[in-house]
């Protein structure tokens, strides 16, 4: 009785953590095989975690409050991107034009995300489609925005930014007027690994937060609609207003985000910059053992971990393995979008066998 009850007790962990266990011995064969030294591995991943995991962190309370996977955080991206093209046009460095950047973003962050919500909230049970798809839609606004109306409608007489011709922004800006401004404040070398310790405070901070939120009040209304959104309809919760909070914190997050992780890059690639934000950020945050209707901040952690330590080292691993380091480019391109299907075929098994052993134990 025993035996099988602790053959039991290991398939259930193994089911609720098969994602990041499957990546977690991925990255280990990778590690092995790239051959490249802890010191270097650390660096990268201390930079990788600063710059992206505030940008997995602005998907959490969608997920908890029932809505899905928000691939619509492209929008709150592109909000991050208006912000630091301001501070570009108004020529502000350093710390000060981060905040400004972050500054700027904001309200049309929260405009976007108001917008988004209004729109998912007619499309219940239809999401995540609807939001990635808002994406497109939004990028094609974008794209007319600065490459037909910058110069035109909106004036725009700075060279460094414009294209010949005065119309459209360069499809590359040099943001090294707030490059590191955040990750430089405070960035000790720990035993050769330097350490954004700033940055890396701002994402704990996001992290109390959210912890924080979810105890509140709001919080519990995210969690009754997560559960079930009718029963929580019949309790009293208005569940179109508290959806639209929920998308629109996360817009707001994701804008914030981007500005913090392009502030680490130093350049903006204008018109795409933005594209793969969601794939990447989902990608990571499936990889940590999340799903469409479970997400916490400890798998946000663990997964932007291995996700971007696979990213560090399959191009190594690929050159070292196969004579190509270009195998392993496209091998992290594969794992990119491949990751988000193999977890959600494996969410899908892990239901079902919990429906069977639901139904053995009835």
């Amino acid at each position: 009785m025993d035996m099988e009850k602790n053959k039991t007790s290991l398939m259930k962990v193994f089911m609720n953590y098969s994602v990041p266990l499957l990546f977690m011995v991925i990255c280990l064969i990778g590690v092995y095989a790239s051959k490249l030294n802890a010191v270097y591995i650390l660096n990268e991943i201390s930079v990788r975690l600063s710059r992206n995991l505030f940008m997995v962190l602005a998907l959490i309370i969608p997920v908890i409050a029932g809505m899905g996977l928000n691939f619509a955080i492209v929008i709150g991206a592109m909000a991050g991107q208006i912000g630091l093209i301001t501070v570009k046009i108004f020529d502000i460095g350093g710390f000060p034009g981060f905040l400004m950047a972050v500054l700027f973003a904001t309200p049309f962050a929260l405009l976007f995300g108001y917008g988004t919500g209004l729109i998912l909230n007619k499309t219940k049970g239809k999401e995540m489609i609807t939001s990635l798809m808002l994406g497109y839609f939004a990028n094609g606004l974008y794209q007319l925005v600065f490459l037909t109306f910058m110069g035109t409608i909106i004036p725009v007489d700075n060279p460094e930014i414009i294209l010949s011709g005065g119309v459209g922004l360069k499809n590359a800006l040099d943001l090294k007027l707030i490059q590191y401004a955040v990750d430089n404040l405070f960035r000790p070398n720990i035993m050769g690994v330097k350490v954004p310790v700033v940055t890396l405070l701002l994402v704990a901070a996001l992290c109390f937060v959210i912890k924080f939120l979810v105890k509140t009040k709001l919080g519990q209304d995210f969690r009754a609609l997560g559960q079930d959104i009718n029963i929580a309809e019949v309790s009293g919760i208005k569940t179109d207003r508290i959806r639209l909070i929920a998308i629109t914190i996360s817009t707001v997050l994701a804008a914030w985000g981007q500005v913090i992780f392009l502030q680490n890059i130093g350049t903006l690639n204008t018109y795409n910059s933005h594209e793969q934000v969601g794939m990447f950020a989902i990608a990571a945050l499936l990889v940590g053992g999340a799903s469409v209707t479970k997400a916490t901040i400890s798998e946000a952690i663990v997964g932007t971990l291995l996700f971007h330590t696979l990213f560090i080292v399959s191009p190594f691993a690929g050159k070292n393995l196969f004579g190509d380091a270009q195998i392993g480019e496209y091998f992290r391109s594969f794992i990119a979008y491949g990751v988000i299907a193999v977890s959600l075929v494996l969410h899908a098994w892990q239901k079902y066998m919990n429906a069977r052993n639901r139904e053995k134990l009835e």
